[in-house]
């Protein structure tokens, strides 16, 4: 019996939605971060691409537990002197929720080519319309 090998024009992309409404954010960000990988799937291989597209809606609702919306915060360098940057996550999730969560996402996907090709896959939406009802995208539940 030989090792199974995906081949790119064998994997079958399917949809799915994740409502993070009343869920916690880093609960969605795992279970969207594990479908965008394809690690659900019995075809699963880590040097290859074959996750799915998952949107994720209702980030606006997504809960951060504990004194983590006061005390968390997302940091980056400008690449100029003196130039980091820092934002609270009780602004963040204020003015931009799908930043949040993407960010989150990101920071579950591996750092390479196959985690940045992913990532394009991933579509967030701060409230609960989205237009990709062509796709017929199936509701995963959490």
């Amino acid at each position: 019996m030989s090792t199974y090998m995906p081949k790119a024009a064998d994997i079958e992309r399917k949809w799915y939605v994740i409502d993070a409404s009343g869920k916690s954010l880093g609960r969605v960000a795992a279970a969207a971060a594990t479908l965008l990988r394809g690690k659900h799937k019995p075809t699963f291989a880590p040097h290859a691409d074959c996750g799915d597209h998952v949107i994720i809606i209702n980030c606006a609702e997504a809960v951060l537990t504990g004194k983590k919306l006061q005390q968390k915060s997302y940091k980056w360098h400008t690449g100029w002197i003196g130039g980091l940057k820092e934002v609270k996550y009780s602004e963040l999730m204020k003015d931009h929720p799908e930043k949040a969560m993407t960010y989150a996402v990101n920071g579950m996907l591996p750092n390479n080519t196959v985690g940045r090709a992913s990532l394009t896959r991933l579509r967030v939406y701060a409230g609960a319309e989205h237009k990709h009802e062509a796709q017929k995208p199936e509701v995963y539940e959490i």
